[in-house]
């Protein structure tokens, strides 16, 4: 069971109220849901940090951990196990065996949006938590931003302008603090279809930050 760290937000809350309109649909369309802000995944202590954009309607929304139940989940666990900063069984629930290594994963926004589309507040009224989560990661070396809206999530949680590093995939941006941000085009199911993201990139990804967290 995933254990809920002080950067979570509470189960209800009520920073977003387009967000917290469609979580209360959701709980009565979908009893058997998780329906609420997703917390993080894996230890404090990590090393890597991986953020997604935001929970999916059937995936993390039902199952209550990132990238669990969705096709983006399928391919990031795979990778994840193949690199090694994964153990166990993934098989899209909570209590499938799955274990990180030395890796935690986050959403910049933790509550499902709408056709899952953000608008520029909710990314703002988000933004606390995952300066949280970064801030409680003593250990942490690298971050990876899955999507622009990630990327441009995570700078403005460090206190940067989103003009001073620019997305760009499997790019490493060296940061003031000593971090390592390094952006992958979103591991959706829309990106592998249409091709922008193919397996063997986001392999590449991966064996990159392994190869950063080695030098670190």
């Amino acid at each position: 069971m995933n254990k809920k760290a002080l950067s979570d937000p509470p189960m209800d809350c009520l920073l977003c109220p387009r967000l917290v309109e469609l979580r209360d649909e959701n709980r009565i369309l979908y009893p058997h849901y998780y329906n609420a802000p997703v917390p993080s995944f894996g230890d404090i202590n990590a090393k890597l940090l991986v953020v997604g954009m935001a929970p999916g309607l059937r995936g993390a929304n039902r199952t209550g951990r990132p990238f669990t139940g969705d096709y983006a989940g399928d391919l990031l666990y795979s990778t994840m196990l193949k690199f090694g900063f994964a153990r166990g069984n993934y098989d899209k629930r909570l209590d499938d065996n799955l274990f990180l290594i030395d890796c935690r994963i986050t959403n910049a926004v933790r509550c499902v949006p709408p056709k899952n589309k953000l608008t520029s507040l909710e990314i703002n009224n988000c933004r606390s938590f995952l300066e949280l989560t970064i801030k409680e990661m003593r250990s942490l070396k690298v971050i990876m931003a899955l999507g622009s809206t990630a990327h441009s999530a995570t700078l403005s949680a460090l206190g940067y302008r989103k003009s001073s590093a620019k997305f760009c995939h499997n790019m490493p941006h060296g940061l003031n603090n000593g971090l390592i941000l390094i952006d992958s085009y979103h591991c959706s199911r829309y990106n592998t279809q249409t091709g922008l993201l193919t397996t063997a990139m986001f392999h590449q990804v991966f064996s990159q930050v392994r190869n950063l967290l080695s030098l670190a």
